[in-house]
């Protein structure tokens, strides 16, 4: 198993995720299987967890972190894994949304500013053909109260949905994901970030090359200065000592 400090990191590619994931559908769930959380985690999340113990915690605890960034996918091939690629949450999410066009399988959208979600209902059906989308919930920017929850919940069961996508930021979502999971039985949890802005054309992507490169964060700083300096300000740097740190210990294990 590959770790980040502890948190376990998928170590395969993107088709490969992609087809695990399908077939995990086609199998019978069973009364009682616990609800399945999954993260499209980069630098900013693992950053963040070394931050907060809980945080932390709540990675440790989901089915799959899936290399969202060209860093952690660096790390992962220079401690020996070679079959680790790049799963970046929005492609996972378009993915996801092509193979299940054709599929008894209810989708569930959750995040964003208003009407963003809905947006992406359409563009859901317009881009992948894909019509099971069966309900949408756009969090108030406060905490979420218990009425909120309430609200919520009762949504999604109304919807019979086997699968919640969360599009907030980190580690906004995945604490979502991870308190939504314990109040709903449902397949899956998904969080992927930025993916509801970008299907729906209000962020614009980076270049392929920029993706390639591990320059996907200095495109969207050029895009959103005042939003993102002081994040990747600390981000970047904390990130290399991490991972430094980490292959440090990896590499004289391996000596001894």
């Amino acid at each position: 198993m590959l770790r980040f400090n502890h948190i376990p990191i998928y170590q395969r590619d993107l088709s490969s995720a992609v087809q695990d994931f399908v077939a995990s559908l086609n199998l019978q769930s069973k009364e009682g299987d616990s609800v399945r959380c999954i993260s499209a985690t980069g630098a900013h999340g693992l950053v963040e967890a070394q931050k907060d113990s809980s945080f932390k915690s709540i990675l440790a605890s989901f089915y799959w972190n899936l290399p969202d960034g060209m860093p952690l996918v660096w790390w992962g091939r220079l401690k020996g894994c070679a079959t680790i690629d790049r799963c970046y949450g929005p492609d996972f999410f378009s993915a996801i949304m092509q193979a299940t066009s054709q599929m008894e399988v209810a989708h569930f959208f959750c995040g964003g500013k208003p009407g963003v979600a809905k947006e992406l209902k359409q563009a859901a059906e317009l881009k992948w053909g894909n019509k099971n989308v069966k309900g949408t919930y756009s969090p108030p920017f406060s905490p979420m109260q218990e009425e909120d929850w309430s609200k919520l919940v009762s949504k999604i069961q109304e919807s019979n949905s086997q699968i919640i996508w969360i599009g907030l930021s980190t580690p906004n979502q995945e604490k979502f994901a991870y308190e939504l999971s314990k109040r709903v039985r449902v397949r899956y949890i998904i969080t992927v970030g930025a993916a509801f802005d970008f299907h729906t054309g209000r962020l614009a992507q980076a270049p392929a090359w920029m993706q390639r490169s591990g320059l996907e964060w200095f495109y969207r700083l050029c895009k959103e200065p005042s939003r993102l300096w002081k994040r990747y300000l600390e981000i970047v740097p904390k990130f290399v000592i991490l991972a430094g740190a980490d292959l440090m210990k990896h590499y004289l294990r391996k000596r001894t």
